[in-house]
């Protein structure tokens, strides 16, 4: 034990506190005001987690667009914001109960391993009554403020995610995300659906765009995360089938996103804007999965193949897509 002195040469064991305290004596207890203000914030921080913020922040970036495309100009301020609102909540409630599904796998990966279920931070009875909750407040919201028809919309997306994609098919077929990508399809329809009250040809191709456009972004996500959904026992198509097929496959569904993003052109009548914007991007887009199947091919493997260059640039893709789709018939 180091011994230390004061200024009478008296031997200390240990430094006397600068808080006043007798040596040795316990610390002062935090005050309960703040223990209580951490303690809320930190169940605040992990219910909002429940909801996978970054996944909402992508289905709305589709969702608002088509609202500009079917006013054909800038829609009502408080339809945008009442759908927003609403299919925010829809979206999280449908993620806050998939936690509640995947809590067993969550803890297995590392991706999710730090999400609130799988972190103890929330119970799962908890976590599931919150995603209930919130999926029937986002229904009614719909109902009551919006329209009946984006109120089905919302709440078939939340029961198309919950029992086809995360309890029939995400544990049992490679094609998961292909099937269970429809749920993440529909805000295009919702976007629509608020302002129309209708459904037309323009929002299905659309959502085809994001339909195609999910397997290969997903799938590099998976390639990246191999290991962890092996681990998990999760068939997503890197665990089963080589990289060259996923690769392979990820180019078709790529090429198809882009040729239906350029049917949007006449179907809906876009202008020049759009059409050039969706001919660049798709051109980018097709670059770098070719650059992918090139590596491969060439020999290259794992994370030298650098499969999240192209997850992030689909992100990118499709991003701007659909800020072209918003602005072009303000300038049309």
């Amino acid at each position: 034990m180091t011994v230390l002195s004061n200024k009478r040469g008296v031997e200390l064991d240990e430094p006397v506190p600068l808080d006043g305290r007798a040596p040795g004596a316990p610390a002062a207890p935090e005050p309960v005001a703040e223990t209580a203000r951490r303690s809320i914030g930190a169940s605040v921080r992990a219910y909002v987690a429940l909801t996978k913020p970054r996944v909402i922040e992508l289905l709305l970036i589709t969702t608002i667009p088509v609202m500009f495309l079917a006013q054909r100009g800038v829609p009502p301020l408080s339809t945008v914001l009442l759908t927003f609102s609403f299919g925010a909540m829809s979206a999280g409630a449908a993620n806050a109960i998939n936690c509640y599904i995947d809590r067993d796998i969550d803890v297995k990966m590392r991706r999710t391993r730090r999400r609130p279920l799988a972190r103890a931070q929330v119970t799962p009875a908890r976590a599931l009554v919150f995603g209930i909750t919130l999926a029937l407040v986002s229904t009614a919201g719909f109902f009551l403020t919006v329209n009946p028809l984006s109120a089905a919309g919302s709440l078939f997306a939340i029961l198309f995610y919950v029992f086809v994609y995360s309890l029939l098919l995400k544990r049992r077929t490679s094609q998961n995300v292909v099937w269970g990508g429809i749920a993440g399809c529909m805000p295009v329809l919702i976007g629509w659906t608020a302002i129309t009250d209708s459904l037309d040809w323009t929002p299905f191709v659309l959502f085809g765009v994001v339909f195609l456009w999910t397997p290969p972004h997903t799938w590099t996500l998976a390639m990246r995360y191999r290991e962890d959904y092996a681990v998990a026992k999760v068939p997503m198509l890197p665990v089963v089938a080589t990289e060259r097929r996923v690769i392979t496959e990820s180019l078709v569904y790529s090429y198809a996103t882009v040729v239906c993003s350029l049917a949007l052109w006449p179907v809906a009548g876009m202008g020049p804007l759009y059409g050039a914007v969706a001919v660049v991007l798709g051109l980018v887009f097709l670059a770098e999965g070719h650059r992918l199947l090139k590596a491969v091919r060439a020999g290259v493997t794992g994370v030298h193949l650098r499969p999240m260059r192209f997850f992030h640039l689909s992100n990118v893709y499709l991003a701007l897509l659909f800020t072209a789709v918003a602005v072009d018939p303000l300038l049309h």
